[in-house]
């Protein structure tokens, strides 16, 4: 009986630079959604690559003195790289640059233009060169770009269209009639009313102020736009042909049942995609789903913070399987995930070491101690060992419930619900103390023998997300992995089975000010190799015409004056230390934000004091992204009187420092201090 098909991709990696752990995320919980749907018997195809035409890349090639295929295959390599050590399972490496993507993608062109799908104009309007995309005047945020936030300049382009108007009532009609098809719902819920409900504009598709990219084939001053080359990548990886040769794995895998991507490009996925693939004549994937970010301890990482956290280094100091565990165990299904130093020592002290470890080694150990090592079920049961055994036996099905649902973080922790209850059941039953008495020595054996089971249980759930891990334990064990039904089964652990002689540390408890001493090193060493990156392009500025010479001289007079600059306040009337007194300031932690609905200017962040977590109302949402305030530490006034803003309560006041030109600051403590500490 051949096995049921299942086939998945992530989104390809953006080839402009080094992917940071919050990108290594998406690669990690993809692979481990394919490996459990291996276990769950499915014939699985994954496939992942990278992302490497555009302008972006055109001019980062520039910068760098290289041409852009030498460039894209430097990062590409790198890219790779760093997917391999994560170890993860993908069965196919997909890049826009290879020859047989790149000719489907003309013939794809050439088809739409011929059935009248895409038509020649020319574009005018605001354009964001780091998103590559042209917004009109309306879609601007605080007139800047409402993906990024970053500056737009005025644009015009002769460009070719596409007709999106003609699908979008297709599109409408599909999603709601497959509610599974966006997920969560929320992206479902924005995409429909932002995006489609109120009319979709036609999509620019190419473009002639680059050269970068695929030319068309008809019209060669035109290359194909980003989105349309990009996206294409999960047919032409499998095979897909516009002329109607597909190959056997595209007519057997397509339609995708997974794309799993980043939430930033649910609209491309849910909305560009698919009338893309209703302008071919093929069906929809079966579902989209945009998973949150994973955002470093003081907001969303970016090289310009001086905050990129990278797998490798994570890698180096953590192991692997600590990384995997933790940017899988930590990312909420549908809000945004929080890693730092701090947090990575924690769970790997508490869970990793505490937990896991310990359980694995005190079970050898004393099996070693007592039995010589052999593991042997003498039917001497009580009571006690009733409600492990159920527990056992019921956390496959829950697990596998709620990977169904994709919820890889609920998963993960159910699992270790099971080794905390071994754990629990080893302070209920004593064995050291049943190790006194010579005739509870079945009893003890059997104690033994239900901790080796339920561990081996454990091991072979974990093995989709913690590989190496589940590995080892079984492999100190003796045992060999199960398959998700033998996992439902107690007893399968065969008595008289040795296990090793000396097992293992799987986690060795971490010490978090050796940990913070390497974290500044990798900082150092960062910031060393930004300096030195910035310097070359530096003396590569001053190798061109004297007229950019100029100009950089004016450039560096301008930040001299920026950096000299000083605001003049008009006092205010003089208060006694009485009143200033009556105010009470607190460090808070920002522990969750989000957008107010229907306000340009408010956030609302649930801000930790102390043991309290506080609503604040803030108007700052020109200049920090909701993502970007999870995890900062703020001053904040908090025996404010409560007030409503925008119908949202709000019960204190986050403080800011404002600029002459109106930017705002956080106020932040200079050193790490806890939620609640007083400000004096």
């Amino acid at each position: 009986m051949s096995k049921p098909k299942y086939y998945m991709t992530t989104a390809i990696a953006y080839t402009s630079g080094k992917p940071h752990i919050g990108n290594t995320y998406e690669i990690v919980l993809a692979d481990s959604i394919a490996r459990f749907r291996r276990a769950q018997g499915y014939d699985v195809f994954f496939q992942t690559g990278t992302d490497e035409h555009g302008q972006k890349i055109e001019l980062k090639a520039a910068e760098a003195g290289v041409t852009p295929k030498e460039f894209v295959d430097n990062v590409a390599g790198e890219i790779r790289r760093i997917w391999d050590l994560m170890n993860t399972s993908y069965d196919k490496f997909i890049r826009t640059t290879d020859a047989d993507h790149e000719r489907q993608i003309q013939k794809m062109f050439k088809k739409f233009y011929d059935q009248g799908d895409i038509y020649k104009s020319a574009y005018e309007g605001m354009y964001c060169t780091p998103c590559e995309s042209f917004w009109t005047e309306s879609q601007l945020v605080d007139g800047k770009c409402p993906d990024c936030g970053r500056e737009v300049k005025p644009a015009r382009e002769e460009a070719y269209f596409f007709k999106m108007s003609k699908y979008a009532d297709r599109l409408i009609e599909h999603i709601n009639t497959h509610p599974e098809f966006i997920q969560p719902v929320s992206r479902k819920n924005e995409m429909m009313n932002n995006f489609l409900l109120p009319g979709l504009q036609d999509l620019c598709v190419s473009r002639t102020s680059f050269k970068w990219g695929i030319p068309v084939t008809f019209d060669e001053k035109h290359v194909v736009y980003v989105w349309l080359d990009a996206l294409s990548n999960y047919i032409t990886g499998i095979g897909y042909d516009c002329d109607g040769e597909s190959s056997e794995q595209f007519k057997k895998n397509w339609p995708a049942d997974l794309h799993l991507i980043g939430k930033d490009i649910i609209r491309f996925h849910t909305i560009y995609w698919p009338i893309f693939l209703m302008a071919l004549g093929l069906p929809l994937p079966k579902q989209v789903f945009g998973h949150p970010w994973l955002l470093q301890g003081d907001g969303k990482m970016s090289k310009s913070k001086g905050n990129v956290l990278y797998a490798d280094d994570l890698v180096d100091v953590f192991g692997v399987d600590a990384v995997r565990y933790f940017v899988l165990h930590e990312m909420p299904f549908d809000n945004d995930g929080v890693i730092s130093w701090e947090l990575m020592v924690e769970r790997v002290n508490s869970d990793l070491a505490n937990t896991l470890g310990n359980l694995v080694n005190r079970t050898i150990s004393m099996t070693n101690k007592y039995f010589g090592g052999v593991v042997e079920n003498r039917g001497a049961a009580e009571p006690v060992d009733e409600e492990l055994k159920a527990l056992a036996l019921a956390v496959p099905g829950t697990v596998s419930r709620k990977m169904d649902d994709l919820r890889v973080a609920d998963a993960i922790t159910e699992i270790f619900t099971l080794f905390k209850r071994c754990n629990k059941y080893i302070d209920e039953t004593m064995p050291w103390a049943l190790a006194k008495d010579e005739t509870k020595q079945d009893r003890l054996a059997t104690v033994l023998y239900n901790l080796t089971e339920c561990i081996s249980i454990g091991a072979s759930l974990l093995e989709a997300f913690m590989p190496e891990t589940s590995e080892k334990i079984l492999a100190q064990l003796n045992a060999r992995k199960r398959s998700l039904d033998e996992m439902a089964q107690y007893g399968l652990y065969e008595s008289g089975i040795k296990v090793t002689e000396k097992p293992e540390i799987l986690f060795a408890r971490l010490d978090l000010k050796e940990v913070l001493a390497k974290a500044e090193e990798i900082a150092k060493a960062q910031a060393a190799q930004n300096a030195a990156e910035e310097a070359a392009k530096g003396g590569a500025d001053g190798q061109k015409k004297d007229a950019g010479a100029e100009k950089c001289a004016c450039d560096h007079a301008a930040d001299a004056d920026e950096a000299e600059a000083v605001i003049d306040l008009e006092p205010k009337a003089e208060i006694t230390y009485d009143d200033f007194a009556k105010l009470q300031f607190q460090v808070g932690e920002i522990i969750a934000c989000e957008e107010v609905p229907k306000s340009r200017k408010l956030l609302c962040s649930q801000v930790k004091i102390g043991s309290q977590v506080r609503q604040i109302v803030s108007g700052i949402k020109a200049h920090y992204t909701a993502e970007e305030m999870v995890g900062k530490k703020v001053m904040v006034l908090t025996n404010l009187k409560p007030a409503t803003l925008a119908g949202v309560k709000s019960e204190g006041m986050i403080l800011c420092a404002e600029d002459a030109d109106g930017k705002l600051s956080l106020v932040v403590p200079e050193r790490a201090m806890p939620a609640g500490a007083e400000i004096c």
